[in-house]
């Protein structure tokens, strides 16, 4: 995690809703961490992504992972089960954000090894307020391992 304000933090929404992107980018955008939002729209592009594969060869390794569940072509659940058994990705924190608040789901994500598992707020100040807080908490507070 780079708590260095020089170097930008690099975040990976993995995220399908347009809507949800929007609203995560402008929420980024009023925090007080400098960041580089990446944004992909299913789970094949985010673990290409994570494993810099293709034309992601040369992105960066994020420091926090913004995940969907429900997501095209990947499930976030199946996502979040190979990130967390790569030995290159399981240390990357990975929030669950999703519209989801089956209980099944959230059992789930936490057996998956889910750093945090957090339902999406159907307004625009309740979902501002969930992102600043994910923002201040991942990004400043928490110790992370080195890569």
């Amino acid at each position: 995690m780079r708590n260095d304000e020089a170097e930008p933090v690099a975040i990976l929404l993995a995220e399908d809703n347009p809507g949800d992107v929007t609203l995560t980018r402008k929420a980024l955008e009023r925090g007080s961490i400098i960041n580089n939002l990446h944004v992909v729209n299913d789970g094949v592009e985010a673990l290409s992504f994570l494993r810099q594969e293709g034309e992601y060869a040369d992105e960066p390794r994020p420091d926090l992972v913004l995940l969907d569940l429900n997501m095209p072509r990947k499930d976030g659940r199946d996502v979040l089960e190979e990130i967390k058994t790569e030995d290159r990705l399981k240390r990357i924190p990975i929030v669950v954000m999703t519209s989801s608040e089956a209980e099944e789901d959230i059992v789930q994500s936490y057996d998956l090894h889910a750093n945090a598992y957090l339902t999406k707020p159907i307004d625009f100040d309740g979902f501002l307020d969930v992102i600043e807080r994910i923002e201040e908490f991942w990004l400043t507070v928490v110790k992370m391992p080195p890569e």
